[in-house]
């Protein structure tokens, strides 16, 4: 028991109903009410509404950080999720961002299996540490390692594994961090979904054109590995072309189950037989679509 008579939750954390705050203190010490070390806690009886989803399944209103939800004294249905309410703190993004120096966006990698994803995302990643700006890399391979480690490779769940890797990016941004996602996310749609998760000018893809090496967009960013196929299979680093090819794999990307390159990416990186960048150049490049863009300083 503490001063107040009630009996704190943590070792070391008091609580007084009568002055709405808690105070820490060290371990089992004596209970210090001085206001140094103290988090205040404001509390008050707010009118609740409930948010209703539109025939898409869309709230309309979006917080700043993109999350649904833009009246704070509602409570929202968001999925299978009822009578939640998101919750704002006084730290917010832009203050991480001066924090840390820089401001919080995705970095979208998309192409086909053996195209260099994890390669020239590890090369960025690199180059932007050796800068002094904080990155983070959410690779395919690594999130079925663990978070996404009960999804398949069938459409629905491949679509889920996108759906989830989206919204750690977006937590990630939110964070004030460069957050690179480097996955096959062979789906147009899916694609397009975390796209819309993000505030327009915090998603960079890295796509395919025709006629450019490279380009910009304004608010949008997305890198596509433009590497034919034959480029892609001749590697194989993982030897999971040729099993595809022998059968022993179903539903493979490029072989029996189709890719479909952006459309709208802002950053295109090419490799053809003979002619291929290396990591680094590539890299080089989203870099500098981020300097361009104001990116790596708050």
């Amino acid at each position: 028991m503490n001063a107040s008579g009630f009996k704190p939750a943590l070792p070391g954390i008091s609580s007084s109903k009568t002055l709405g705050f808690f105070s820490f203190s060290g371990g089992n010490q004596p209970f210090d009410l001085k206001p140094r070390g103290v988090c205040l806690i404001k509390a008050a009886m707010e009118e609740t509404r409930t948010l209703k989803l539109d025939v898409n399944g869309k709230v309309e209103d979006k917080l700043p950080n993109g999350h649904a939800g833009k009246n704070h004294n509602q409570l929202s249905t968001i999925g299978n999720s009822t009578n939640i309410k998101w919750h704002e703190c006084p730290v917010e993004k832009i203050d991480r961002q001066k924090l840390l120096k820089q401001k919080g966006c995705v970095i979208w990698i998309t192409g086909l299996s053996g195209s260099g994803k994890s390669t020239v995302a590890c090369a960025l990643s690199h180059m932007l540490y050796q800068r002094g700006n904080l990155s983070y890399i959410l690779d395919g391979d690594n999130i079925r390692h663990g978070l996404n480690r009960d999804l398949s490779f069938k459409a629905e769940d491949r679509a889920e594994n996108i759906r989830r890797v989206g919204e750690v990016a977006k937590l990630f941004a939110d964070a004030g961090f460069i957050c690179i996602a480097c996955l096959i996310s062979p789906y147009r749609r899916d694609r397009a979904e975390c796209r819309a998760m993000l505030p327009s000018e915090d998603f960079v893809e890295v796509g395919a054109s025709p006629a450019n090496d490279l380009f910009f967009k304004l608010q949008v960013q997305q890198v596509f590995m433009d590497v034919p196929l034959q480029v892609c299979e001749n590697r194989d680093s993982k030897g999971l072309y040729k099993l595809a090819r022998a059968g022993k794999i179903k539903g493979f990307t490029g072989i029996d189950d189709p890719y479909e390159p952006p459309l709208d990416a802002e950053i295109v990186l090419q490799c053809n037989t003979g002619d291929c960048s290396t990591p680094c150049d590539m890299a080089e490049k989203v870099i500098s679509y981020l300097e361009v863009k104001g990116y790596l300083q708050a």
